[in-house]
């Protein structure tokens, strides 16, 4: 426990604030999954999922300092990632090089976080000026005059091949060549938890509060004599950091660091995306987006070509019934479960479930029909669709997908209705615990 002192006016005592056994549990927790991880998950192609899911969780985090945080919609995220991956790629490249600095590998990502920190001092000294729609504008104009200038200097961004590296250079670090994924994904895994950790702490340092502050009453902070654009300028540059070292973990990931990837609007909006979709409003939303970005970009568009389509539907699904995101979702029905009421919920989610199960099978059909028609149709017009043969031509297939899809509507709006019902009644019953609990 630590001690705190409290002046009084006769003496000085201390007071011992307890400590957090949750918190101390949760980060216990995140840090034994980081390291159990690739014990459970063994093949080649999960241990590159990891490791991707590792540099991603930075690099969404430190977009939520600026989104969920500071209330900052940026639409250039990524030229502080991809920015910051060229900075560590030069720097490995010169590091292997005859007479070049000694900088080891586990010190690149560093070297992307300053590059990424150098850019965003630069561009957020004109970008923090504005607030609100005027600042997503200028970053969407930013992110796309970087996108333009990579193609313009191939000497720097290596022109459309992009820029290669080895990884593998110099003397060994405690006996770590980092050769191998295992290695790789073990360094990532100590940056991912120590850039969590400390993009932790800073929400709870008067800046972050502020920060925080400036997002939800700006007009009130500049009138107790603070400046809003300096906060938001700081916070800016610390989002720029931490984006570089998820820049540099990913230029030693895949030893090649392209700008149409790397800097694109396509992927700064792939970040705004999952953000959002995690949860912006909680710091653990993120982390969650990050998880479903790879997994989307993995392994989602290896099953269908229509992926895109799919991520735009649930996100137009999340804004009009989950704004949140999942970490709301979750939060809430914790809430619901610790006043012993979430086994009044179960039934209705398992039958909403059930609903939007047969809902889904029919859209899917009806859309891989469609994209089969259009990309594949020189094949055929049969094709796969979770283990039936569907006729993209014929008459029967579109109509199962139509009795589908609309038997689905109605029974998912249907129990919808139902579960509003008794959801009102939970909340009701929980705020009726609180009252008579705060009145005893």
């Amino acid at each position: 426990m630590a001690a705190v002192p409290v002046s009084a006016s006769a003496s000085t005592h201390y007071r011992f604030r307890p400590l957090n056994i949750g918190r101390i549990v949760v980060w216990t927790g995140f840090a034994l999954a980081l390291i159990v991880a690739p014990m459970l998950f063994r093949s080649s192609l999960a241990l590159t999922m990891l490791s991707q899911i590792g540099y991603v969780i930075i690099i969404c985090l430190s977009y939520n300092v600026l989104l969920g945080q500071g209330g900052m919609l940026s639409f250039g995220h990524a030229v502080y990632t991809g920015l910051g991956a060229f900075a560590a790629v030069h720097a490995m490249n010169l590091a292997a090089g005859p007479g070049g600095p000694p900088v080891p590998l586990v010190l690149v990502p560093l070297v992307g976080g300053l590059g990424g920190l150098a850019i965003a001092a630069l561009l957020g000294f004109v970008t923090t000026r504005k607030a609100g729609t005027t600042f997503a504008m200028i970053t969407l104009g930013v992110g796309e005059l970087v996108a333009s200038m990579a193609l313009m200097f191939p000497e720097v961004f290596g022109g459309e091949g992009g820029i290669s590296t080895n990884r593998v250079y110099g003397a060994k670090f405690l006996g770590f060549d980092f050769g191998s994924q295992l290695q790789v994904y073990y360094l990532i895994a100590v940056y991912c938890f120590v850039c969590t950790a400390l993009m932790f702490a800073f929400t709870g340092t008067p800046l972050g509060r502020m920060l925080n502050a400036v997002r939800d009453n700006p007009e009130r902070v500049e009138f107790i004599g603070f400046s809003t654009r300096r906060i938001r300028y700081l916070a800016f540059m610390i989002a720029g950091f931490f984006a570089g070292i998820g820049g540099g973990l990913a230029a030693i990931n895949f030893e090649i660091v392209t700008a149409a990837d790397s800097v694109s609007v396509v992927r700064s909006g792939g970040y705004l995306l999952f953000t959002f979709l995690g949860g912006a409003t909680f710091f653990f939303g993120p982390i969650i987006g990050a998880v479903l970005l790879v997994l989307a970009s993995v392994l989602l568009s290896e099953l269908t070509k229509a992926w895109l389509l799919y991520l735009g539907l649930i996100f137009l699904l999340m804004v009009m019934y989950a704004p949140g995101g999942i970490a709301s979702l979750i939060m809430t029905n914790l809430r619901v479960a610790r006043h012993g009421l979430l086994r009044r919920l179960l039934p209705h989610y398992a039958a909403m479930a059930g609903a939007a199960l047969v809902l889904t099978a029919g859209a899917a059909m009806a859309i891989e029909m469609l994209y089969h028609l259009q990309l594949n149709a020189a094949l055929g017009s049969q094709l796969s669709f979770a283990g039936l043969t569907l006729d993209a031509h014929g008459v029967g297939s579109w109509v199962a997908a139509a009795v589908l899809f609309v038997v689905g509507a109605v029974l998912l709006e249907w129990r919808r209705r139902r579960f509003l019902a008794q959801w009102n009644a939970v909340q009701e019953s929980i705020e009726a615990t609180i009252r008579k609990e705060g009145s005893a």
